[in-house]
């Protein structure tokens, strides 16, 4: 998937599935093989959100007319 492309799944189910993925896992009494799948999946999760919150904020400061908040 390249950056320009708006990840399979919206934000919330994204986030929602994060949530209890890591409930899953701090929960514990899962196999060591179950674990990293979940682990596996947390991640893959956590980049989808992040791929939606970065192209929010460049929505957001292109609306806005706001340059990189780095060349402030």
């Amino acid at each position: 998937m390249s950056d320009e492309e708006s990840p399979d799944i919206p934000y919330e189910q994204a986030r929602d599935e994060l949530i209890e993925t890591v409930r899953k896992l701090e929960a514990g009494g899962t196999t060591l093989e179950e674990s990293l799948a979940l682990w596996e999946r947390g991640e893959e999760l956590a980049k989808i959100c992040q791929q939606w919150l970065d192209g929010a904020r460049a929505r957001l400061q292109a609306a806005t007319g706001a340059g990189d908040p780095e060349d402030e």
